[in-house]
């Protein structure tokens, strides 16, 4: 199953990992160093983990019309070392529209990377069954270098500076572009036929003028974020509308795919906005109460409480993997949508633990870390499920032709659910300078905390009536493609 071409790409996987969510990790304190309040920075963070998937519209579009994906992949890890080279130098002159440039080039070459590494990744396997078993470890070892990312980046930066760890993030890019040059004539052996032929003159112009408007797109998202969350619901609502309209040139058991992928989009999209609430509620609810060292020896600091979901990650998909194949082999085959619906049980569990914790702190307003340790195992376990075979369900029942754009539809759902989830988050900020209380915590914590969990309980159920509205589908376009050959 495993061979030298899906190693290196998940060495690549790693390096970007490390590179992303190190500057991830580290993004809460600058923009609250350069002078941001904690509602502006929350928003500023929910549109650094969205923004990037929604361009995964036009990163599908490119891959599947232009470039070809490994082209998009090697051209995107030279944006993101641009990207984190603004960041250094906004960081050394504390710059906010160098900065907010930096993030914005990271963001679209993100939104470049993200349909075309797992159409590429599935290439380097000899079976579907491989690559299904496969994905969770990828998604384990990208949450390797999500840990040391977001781990070590809060530590490095009180040696080095924020320049420091942009610096880092921006070598670790790089390293991860030689890689894929290194391997570029194995890897476009295995690719798509038009990641094989050469790219014309005009195609290459066409990518530089639509990649140039995107991006001042994203800088003007970025500097005006109550203009830029609208846009993210009207280009999420226009991808979604174009898929619609896809369906209905292929026949009859391919729009029945088609139909349950958006079914699919829609719990995703669900999933995500607690996804996002790791980067922006947790995020900030632990630089302001989380006090003392994990079990009393592991040191960490309160803005790297994040790196605790990597961490989980890494060890929930060989366990997800296994499971899951050990349940295959006794005849239990749940469906993905299934699958869905216990994460939304593992989410409510995380939440519900979180509300606990924030309703019983003591006058100190302090939590412990072993708290946020619980409550990101559950939402760990969670998410590999829906971020690994979610991608792996959609290149399953997808027309070829259309499968990098497909794939991009479950970032426009990431993308919709960071915006919507930063909204939301948004209700628990403080003023600058506002003393972190209990009564603040257990009313102002406390109450949103519980609101979530009531509506992932909520979701198990939806997730439940999906699933089998999406295998009845799946069988009918079954069906469909059987009386087409006969």
């Amino acid at each position: 199953m495993w061979n030298s071409l899906n190693r290196s790409m998940m060495v690549c996987q790693m390096l970007f990992g490390l590179s992303y969510y190190g500057v991830m990790g580290i993004l809460t304190p600058f923009f609250l160093e350069l002078g941001y309040s904690e509602e502006h920075t929350l928003m500023i963070l929910g549109a650094f983990s969205a923004i990037g998937p929604l361009f995964a519209v036009s990163g599908g579009f490119i891959a599947d019309k232009f470039l070809g994906a490994y082209r998009a992949l090697t051209i995107s890890c030279i944006g993101f070392a641009a990207g984190y080279a603004l960041l250094v130098l906004a960081a050394w002159v504390r710059n906010v529209p160098l900065a907010l440039c930096g993030i914005a080039l990271a963001s679209y070459f993100r939104g470049l990377m993200s349909p075309s590494y797992p159409s590429l990744y599935k290439r380097t396997f000899k079976t579907r069954e491989d690559f299904e078993n496969g994905i969770p470890v990828n998604y384990s070892v990208n949450n390797v270098g999500a840990f040391l990312g977001m781990y070590l980046f809060p530590a490095l930066i009180l040696k080095a500076g924020f320049q420091g760890g942009f610096l880092l993030s921006a070598l670790l890019a790089a390293t991860a572009l030689g890689t894929l040059l290194f391997m570029r004539h194995p890897l476009r052996g295995v690719a798509a036929p038009i990641d094989q032929a050469p790219v014309g003159v005009k195609n290459w112009i066409a990518f530089f003028a639509v990649s140039a408007a995107m991006i001042g797109l994203v800088f003007y998202m970025f500097s005006n974020m109550d203009v830029g969350q609208v846009i993210v619901y009207v280009i999420g609502g226009a991808a979604i509308l174009y898929f619609v309209s896809l369906m209905f040139r292929f026949g009859r058991a391919e729009r029945f795919g088609m139909g349950a992928i958006l079914l699919m989009m829609f719990l995703t999209t669900c999933f995500y906005i607690y996804y996002g609430q790791i980067m922006t509620s947790l995020n900030i609810v632990a630089i302001n109460t989380m006090r003392g060292d994990i079990f009393g020896v592991i040191p960490i600091a309160p803005a790297a409480s994040m790196s605790m979901n990597p961490l989980w990650c890494m060890v929930a998909g060989p366990v997800l993997a296994w499971v899951f194949s050990r349940m295959e082999k006794r005849g239990i085959n749940w469906s993905t949508a299934t699958k869905v619906g216990i994460s939304f049980v593992l989410t409510a569990v995380a939440f519900g633990t979180m509300t606990l914790a924030v309703n019983a702190v003591g006058p100190d307003a302090a939590i412990r870390p072993e708290i946020f340790l619980v409550v990101h195992l559950f939402q760990a376990f969670a998410e590999v499920i829906v971020g690994a075979l979610v991608v792996a369900f959609i290149l399953s029942v997808t027309p070829r032709s259309i499968e990098n754009f497909s794939v991009s539809m479950f970032s426009v759902a990431i993308a919709l659910s960071g915006i919507v989830g930063a909204v939301f988050s948004t209700s628990i900020a403080q003023e600058k300078g506002q003393a972190i209380t209990q009564e603040i915590v257990r009313s102002v914590y406390g109450g949103y905390f519980g609101v979530l969990t009531v509506l992932a309980v909520v979701m198990v159920g939806v997730a439940l009536a999906a699933s089998w509205i999406i295998r009845k589908m799946l069988a009918a376009a079954r069906v469909a493609a059987e009386s087409a050959e006969a």
